[in-house]
């Protein structure tokens, strides 16, 4: 009981400094648990990505096309239980600031392949019939106050004009980690207009969407489709859906993987902080530390009530930092577009993360200090006037 009454006195004779060194320690958590929670947002579309998807692109870029032919082929592949299909339509919606995936899909199946999607069977059955209907997500929904029966109108930039769709269905997120700011249409109906006014670009889609049986067989699935369309005109990659979302990723890697290293480097900020006062208040307590040998106490007494100061200090620091980030971040995911980080929210690993590094900062900057204090001889350490 003496030695905690000790660690709780020393930690506040110099109260200011004490404070200010929490208040630091709380800011380097935060700066921490933001830029965590930015890269765990980041790879959130990956590990949501379903294990019986496959993912086939045009094999020299994403961007380039395939012919709406292919679906037959893919079909008749064995392994695979369903194929559709979907096209990235672009736009614009009011003004430019509004951002969420616009996909022109196959209206017959898409969400028989998308689970995820939950959409009423009265609102699907709705959305089929119409061609100029769309599903969105309850997010958009929300956000735009937009209800069944209204009119979403679009400005087009990859397929130019003013496109209207009436909104027939919105759906519910299955799962947390399932993108709400999405809107669906018929690929039927922007394939027509093509037709009529962009003859050239009618007949194709952007990437197809394979379900398939078995997720241990997707390298060989993947194989078996894209022998089909060797040395044609438009050959094939296709991928698992992890990894077809990766590719996106990998993207923006360079900036993930420097917000990824800066939030540790912030880890050794911290040791710096709370390293830089230990020092002093140890230097500080040179002629106690020698008293307090003269009196009986072991080097372990010492090196616990060391140990003890500095794990208090880093501890409240981490736990000051966490309650304050919680907040922040939530108060960043009511301005960041959910269209792009669907999800915006500490994970418990940033947690876990958070409160191993203070405790480890704790301990080792207390290292130096309690070197410092056993090693220091009775006599010296009386004598120093420092």
């Amino acid at each position: 009981m003496k030695i905690l009454k000790l660690i709780f006195k020393n930690t506040l004779r110099h109260k200011l400094r004490t404070v200010l060194t929490i208040f630091g320690i709380s800011i380097a958590v935060i700066a921490f648990g933001i830029l965590r929670t930015v890269v765990t947002a980041w790879y959130s579309s990956v590990s949501a990505a379903s294990a019986n998807r496959l993912i086939v692109r045009q094999s020299v870029s994403f961007i380039f096309p395939l012919p709406y032919s292919y679906l037959e082929k893919i079909t008749q592949v064995p392994g695979v239980k369903d194929v559709t299909f979907a096209n990235w339509f672009g736009g614009t919606y009011i003004d430019k600031n509004n951002f969420f995936a616009r996909l022109a899909v196959n209206a017959d199946n898409y969400f028989d392949v998308y689970k995820e999607f939950v959409v009423p069977k009265d609102q699907l059955e709705t959305f089929k019939k119409e061609r100029n209907s769309c599903v969105i997500g309850s997010d958009i929904a929300k956000k735009y106050n937009i209800k069944l029966g209204d009119v979403m109108t679009l400005d087009g930039d990859i397929y130019p004009g003013r496109w209207e769709f009436v909104v027939r269905g919105i759906y519910q997120p299955k799962f947390k980690s399932t993108d709400a700011m999405q809107m669906f249409f018929h690929w039927s109906y922007l394939d027509e207009t093509m037709k009529k006014e962009m003859p050239g670009r009618a007949g194709d889609v952007g990437w197809y969407v394979v379900l398939i049986n078995d997720p241990l067989q997707s390298a060989s699935i993947s194989d078996q489709i894209d022998a089909l369309f060797k040395n044609s005109s438009a050959e094939t990659k296709t991928e698992t859906e992890a990894a077809f979302q990766q590719g996106f990723i990998q993207s923006s890697s360079a900036i993930i993987t420097s917000m990824n290293f800066i939030s540790f480097v912030i880890i050794g900020i911290i040791m710096l902080v709370l390293g830089n006062t230990m020092i002093m208040s140890a230097r500080e307590r040179t002629r106690e530390y020698a008293v307090l040998k003269t009196l009986g106490f072991s080097g372990k007494h010492l090196a616990g009530i060391i140990l003890g100061e500095s794990l208090l200090i880093s501890i409240l620091g981490g736990g000051v930092g966490l309650l304050f980030t919680y907040p922040i971040i939530k108060g960043f995911s009511q301005f960041i577009p959910k269209g792009i980080f669907p999800v915006f929210e500490i994970e418990p690993i940033t947690v876990v993360l958070a409160c191993s590094s203070a405790i480890i900062i704790g301990i080792v900057a207390s290292l130096f200090p309690i070197q410092r204090a056993l090693s220091t001889k009775i006599v010296d350490g009386i004598r120093f006037t420092g």
